[in-house]
C-alpha cells in the first residue's frame, strides 16, 4: 500500500449495486478512500461536496449517464483538474472517441482488471499528493454507511 494511495479519496459511481459492492471494496483492500453514487446526479453532487481524487463513472445508468454527468462536472471550474475514468462494459473504438470527447480521462472495459485499475489511477493522479476536501474521519464514514447500505440491499 503506497502513501498515495491511503491518502487518495475515489467517488465511484454505478448504478448497479453489486458493482459498487465489488469495486468499492478492492479499492478499500487496496488503500483507497471511497464515496460511492447510484447515478449521475448523485455523482454531480458528491464531487462538488467532497472533490475526489479520482471519479469511476459508469457510462449506462438511468436519470444522468455518465457522459452526462462527466460534461457537467468539467463544467464546474473546480473540478475540470479531476480525473474521470469511464467504467463500461462498451468495448468499441466509437464509444470511446465520445468518452474522451465527453471528458473522460481514462476508459476500462469491464469486468474490471483491478492492478490495471490501480495503475491507471496511479497514473492519473498528479505527482504530488492530492487528498479530498472532505476529512479523512467524515470520509470513512460515508464509506461504511454506503458499504453497510450497499450490502443490506444485496
Amino acid at each position: 500500500m503506497s502513501e498515495t494511495t491511503t491518502k487518495t479519496t475515489v467517488l465511484v459511481v454505478d448504478d448497479v449495486h453489486d458493482n459498487l459492492i465489488i469495486i468499492s471494496l478492492s479499492l478499500q483492500d487496496m488503500g483507497y478512500r471511497v464515496i460511492t453514487a447510484c447515478n449521475g446526479e448523485e455523482a454531480v453532487t458528491f464531487a462538488l461536496r467532497a472533490r475526489p481524487d479520482v471519479i469511476l463513472m459508469d457510462i449506462a445508468m438511468p436519470e444522468l449517464d455518465g457522459m452526462g454527468a462527466t460534461r457537467r462536472i468539467r463544467s464546474h471550474p473546480e473540478l475540470r483538474g479531476t480525473p474521470i475514468v469511464a467504467i463500461t462494459a462498451f468495448q468499441t473504438d466509437g464509444f470511446r472517441r465520445a468518452a474522451f470527447d465527453a471528458g473522460f480521462d481514462g476508459f476500462l472495459t469491464k469486468p474490471i482488471d483491478f492492478a490495471q485499475l490501480n495503475n491507471l489511477i496511479q497514473m492519473l493522479l498528479p505527482a504530488e499528493e492530492t487528498t479530498s476536501d472532505l476529512a479523512a474521519d467524515e470520509t470513512t464514514e460515508l464509506s461504511h454507511d454506503v458499504t453497510t447500505e450497499l450490502t443490506r440491499q444485496s
